[in-house]
């Protein structure tokens, strides 16, 4: 993995650094985050809150999760990248997508198939969760 490593918005108005490596990688296949992504999952790094810093100011939309517990989603109001979610908890999500330097980045495991689309293809290596996975 790499540690340090930075990211941000499309257009440069939000960055982000974060200097401990993610604890967990997810592709996530819940409705919320498919309409976010606009893609059939959405690919977040379990960042601890700590050693994340960020520049930029950061607009959140709140919705439901499928448990009934209300999510952030943090997004640039310049461009409208989707940079994270959660940023009450201990970790906070950030989406793959944001990273400078993607490449380095390798999920752990699907969560939430049973949202998953039947045409979209997940690594048959990783493992599977209908939910989230136990803590």
């Amino acid at each position: 993995m790499a540690a340090p490593f930075t990211g941000g918005c499309a257009c440069g108005a939000v960055r982000y650094a974060c200097s401990a490596e993610p604890p967990m990688i997810v592709n996530c296949h819940c409705r919320d985050c498919q309409r976010a992504s606009g893609a059939p999952f959405a690919t977040i790094l379990a960042a601890p809150k700590q050693a994340l810093t960020i520049t930029g100011e950061v607009h959140y939309h709140e919705v439901m999760s499928d448990r009934g517990s209300p999510i952030a989603r943090g997004f640039c109001g310049t461009c409208g990248s989707r940079l994270f979610s959660f940023p009450e908890a201990p970790f906070i999500g950030v989406s793959a997508g944001s990273l400078d330097d993607p490449s380095w980045c390798r999920p752990t495991c699907d969560i939430y198939t049973d949202s998953a689309q039947p045409w979209a293809l997940m690594n048959p290596e990783l493992p599977k969760f209908s939910h989230m996975p136990p803590q």
